[in-house]
């Protein structure tokens, strides 16, 4: 198989809401190529990209998929990736390491929910962008009103390429305001015409050519002299312009495509040999140090990894970009983060699940290898000339939790190692055993990402689970100051044991000062690992308590914030001062002194008025306009506290602090009031007091689960 050059070597990402066509753009890529001798359909469970199952039972991606084909002496690695939010792991890898994106847009809708979302991560790795404006056949199809939205949302950096002539049901042309010319195509596409422009159309072409080659114009400083000399650029000139425009993320190519019936997608992949920047046109990497890390097709070999699968019959697949050298088959790296070698014994190229095999692969190539025993998604591996690290890919925060329990208990040890696979294919899927919930607690995007992991440990991997209702990690405190003292005496044969402690506790903050009513001779500062402080003052005086079993009074406090009163919920925020209590020459030990301690604190704490805490998240809900008031009504009913709004494009942004315990399945609810038009993200923020009535009821469950 022939090796490319880096020049040669471009990498595009499909991107786009859910039905706007990314995976018939890529069937129709590679046909286009010759890659393929027939077109699949997603209907027809036959395309490159959707082969597994799952993707075949639903007609949608769910995994991201690697592909490739060769056009006109250029090999053009592309990703094709879901639509929809659930998967969005599946999107920023690939974003992480594409050299350009495409963002169909569906022509009937316009700038989506979906393309909102993504385009955050596009943004952040300041990624070459182009916009392809796809179904421009469908009768709904809505070039004005599409072309609106993106202009809307991406202001005058979005560049019209092209126009539609006749769109709608009887698309048949596109006005190229590069090349100055009509393509039009047959009722079933394929290769087009090359026409004069109609003279109808001129006036609008010699105009929207003019603004292009302005924009072209305006990415460099020789380009724009050159246009004020001459009053034009040439089509050599005017790639040159957008092409560094691309690169400095100022100029978004915007295309026309009916990628179903293959109109226009032979044009966009010809723009993206001769214009879309290849790896080593593009900014350099960033390091762990914030170093950068050039692009040299002459340096040391580093690979970054950004995908991890593991399929039937074949084991794990490590997907890497080439940032930089070149890697051979049989070449020995090392792992950055492990500090192990890894030998690369096998190279392949892939297109679905088809796997060709390579000799080499050249800087910014993309390849996969099989087998690697300690290398994950994020990790470099990397030559021993070099000791760079690259920066790892940031996922987003989960959304949805839920309990995961094996019906069969004998199933429990195979669940535990078929999930920790899967969050190293996915690293938005976090599963963790709770000490404190006694749950193990699975976080991810949301209710159909948690029915597809459900529906892979069923079909895959022949394990039967159940998803609960996560329980709430409530947080108890106090709201005034009390005392207690509690005397532990125990006789029995031989020595006894014998404690007697007394204490006060009060509400710890922040800068609090210390007791000047008690003589304080040692203070001790706890970080909880569960959030908040507990601050221990010894304020004994006159040896009523020997120094050596203040200790043992810290732990048995410290046992007994472990299950507060209350809920049984870890304590916080408060400080304690032993300040009195008795000993026995004979009978006093540790065990006494820590059970003293503990009870004394108890005792005190149920009278400090205890109040109850609950996490806090704050949410952002990105919704159209028209849909707010559904939504900031729902809101309200799970006691949200809106903080604000903002606009973004033809979207509104609702910022809330709601309770988690309100956000049960709230990527459902709010997918039915908005028709999956809207989408939010959340993370913690803070603990907060929880109302009276909903305290009373929890404490009343605690009470009646612990008499039974």
């Amino acid at each position: 198989m022939q090796v490319f050059d880096a020049k040669h070597i471009k990498n595009v990402v499909l991107l786009g809401s859910s039905k706007s066509g990314k995976t018939t753009l890529a069937e129709t890529m590679l046909f286009e190529a010759g890659l393929i001798n027939r077109r699949g359909k997603v209907e027809d469970k036959n395309t490159v990209s959707d082969y597994h199952e799952i993707e075949h039972e639903r007609e949608n991606s769910v995994y991201a998929t690697l592909m490739h084909t060769e056009w006109r002496n250029y090999k053009i690695n592309i990703i094709d990736t879901p639509g929809l939010d659930d998967f969005m792991g599946e999107v920023i890898a690939p974003v992480r390491v594409a050299d350009t994106v495409i963002f169909l847009i569906n022509a009937q809708h316009g700038v989506e929910v979906g393309t909102e979302l993504q385009w955050d991560y596009v943004d952040k790795f300041n990624k070459p962008t182009l916009f392809a404006i796809n179904q421009m056949d469908h009768p709904k199809a809505d070039f004005e009103g599409t072309l609106d939205s993106i202009k809307d949302r991406f202001g005058s950096s979005a560049t019209l390429m092209q126009y539609p002539v006749n769109a709608g049901e009887g698309f048949n042309g596109i006005i190229d305001l590069l090349k100055m010319k009509m393509y039009k195509f047959s009722p079933e596409g394929g290769k087009p015409e090359k026409l004069p422009i109609p003279d109808e159309e001129k006036e609008k072409a010699n105009q929207l050519h003019n603004e292009l080659v302005e924009k072209a114009a305006e990415n460099d400083e020789a380009l724009m002299e050159l246009y004020f000399e001459k009053g034009e650029l040439n089509e050599d000139e005017m790639r040159q312009g957008l092409k560094i425009g691309m690169r400095n993320h100022d100029v978004f190519p915007i295309f026309i495509l009916s990628a179903l019936n293959n109109m226009g997608s032979g044009r966009m992949m010809g723009f993206i040999d001769n214009v879309a920047p290849s790896t080593v046109d593009t900014k350099p990497e960033q390091a762990e140090d914030d170093s950068e890390v050039t692009h040299k097709t002459d340096g040391p070999p580093i690979l970054f990894i950004f995908k991890t699968q593991y399929e039937p019959n074949l084991g794990k697949m490590t997907f890497f970009k080439v940032i930089s050298g070149s890697v051979k088959a049989g070449d020995e790296l090392f792992n950055h983060q492990t500090g192990t070698s890894e030998r690369l014994n096998q190279l392949f190229i892939v297109d679905g699940h088809k796997r060709n095999t390579v000799e080499q692969l050249m800087t910014g190539d993309i390849g996969v290898t099989l087998k690697l025993k300690d290398t994950q998604t994020n990790h470099t591996l990397r030559s021993s000339k070099t000791k760079v690290g690259l920066k790892p890919i940031v996922f987003p925060e989960p959304r949805i939790r839920a309990a995961i329990v094996a019906q069969s208990k004998g199933d429990e040890e195979k669940m535990s190692e078929v999930l920790h696979k899967l969050n190293e294919e996915d690293q938005t899927v976090i599963v963790q055993y709770s000490p404190e919930l006694k749950q193990l607690i699975m976080s991810c995007q949301g209710e159909l990402h948690m029915n597809i992991i459900k529906w892979v440990l069923e079909k895959n991997y022949k394990l039967h689970i159940e998803f609960e209702k996560p329980r709430i990690p409530y947080r108890e405190t106090i709201q005034k100051q009390s005392e207690s003292s509690y005397r532990h005496k125990k006789q029995s044969g031989g020595a006894g044991q014998f404690g007697e402690v007394f204490l006060r506790i009060e509400p710890y903050y922040e800068g609090m000062p210390d007791p000047e009513d008690l003589n304080v001779r040692g203070r001790e500062e706890v970080e909880l690992e569960w959030g908040g402080k507990l601050v221990f003052y010894n304020c004994i005086v006159g040896g009523a308590i020997d120094a050596r079993f203040i200790p043992s009074i810290l732990k048995g406090i410290m046992e007994k914030m472990q299950e507060g009163p209350l809920t049984g919920s870890y304590v916080r925020d408060v400080r304690v001062m032993v300040y009195d209590g008795k000993m026995h020459p004979v009978d006093s030990n540790d065990i006494s002194f820590k059970i003293a301690g503990a009870q004394a604190f108890r005792q005190a704490f149920v009278n400090a008025s205890p109040k109850l805490l609950e996490p806090i998240n704050e949410l952002e809900v990105l919704v159209p306009e028209e849909l707010m008031g559904e939504v900031m009504t729902d809101l309200q009913t799970r006691r949200s506290v809106i903080q604000g709004m903002d606009s973004k494009g033809r979207y509104q942004v609702i910022r809330a602090k709601t309770p988690l315990a309100e956000l049960d399945r709230y990527t459902t609810s709010l997918r039915s009031i908005t028709q999956g038009k809207a989408n939010f993200s959340t993370r913690f923020a803070e603990y907060s007091a929880v109302p009276g009535e909903i305290q009373k009821q929890l404490m009343d469950e605690y009470s009646t689960a612990a008499e039974a």
